[in-house]
């Protein structure tokens, strides 16, 4: 059996990629987006599907540990609306993740 290099499997395929985040939403309407990584990520931006609503906010830098205070309104958040979170990481590579409330 060949040694696997840190970042892949023993098959030699890469690793998947962890979400590098960490959603708070202990207190609503405000939310938290923790960048729980050890990496830098560029170009953070949030939307909303759904019946929700939150201001709009210029793209943002998080670095490690850095937290993101996002204000998201409406009722039944959980049934009726999705957070979708873009960004970058330091390669250029772009990736989306959906949090539900």
């Amino acid at each position: 059996m060949t040694p696997t290099r840190p970042d892949e499997t023993a098959a030699g395929r890469p690793l998947a990629y962890p979400v590098p985040f960490a959603f708070d939403r202990a207190t609503p309407p405000r939310y938290r987006l923790r960048n729980a990584s050890l990496e830098t990520v560029t170009g953070v931006r949030f939307s909303l599907l759904g019946a929700g609503s939150m201001p709009v906010q210029a793209p943002i830098t998080l670095g490690p540990g850095e937290v993101a205070e996002i204000p998201i309104h409406g009722s039944d958040l959980a049934r009726a609306t999705v957070l979708v979170v873009r960004w970058h990481r330091a390669n250029g590579d772009e990736y989306l993740w959906r949090a539900s409330f």
